[in-house]
């Protein structure tokens, strides 16, 4: 991922084993198959985890303004 400029870790061909240890959704789903739902974190330098996402389907992702505001409303309490 580093040839496109990705600088953080992203996990692609998860297991089932990978999910259970995270918690995230398994199952088979046509016509794909099986495979892990997404599963987002936001996490701090230090790897505390400031929030987290479990999808059982397309609906109810993070986006990017919803992250933003997020991580900006736990800055502004850490200060």
């Amino acid at each position: 991922m580093a040839d496109r400029g990705i600088t953080f870790p992203i996990a692609y061909g998860c297991t089932e084993s990978d999910a259970q240890t995270i918690g995230a959704w398994w199952g088979d789903h046509p016509p794909d198959g099986e495979h892990m739902q997404p599963t987002e974190f936001i996490v701090r330098q230090g790897g505390l985890v400031l929030g987290s996402m479990y999808a059982s389907g397309p609906v109810g992702r993070i986006d990017a303004s919803q992250a933003k505001s997020l991580i900006a409303t736990r800055e502004r309490r850490l200060r």
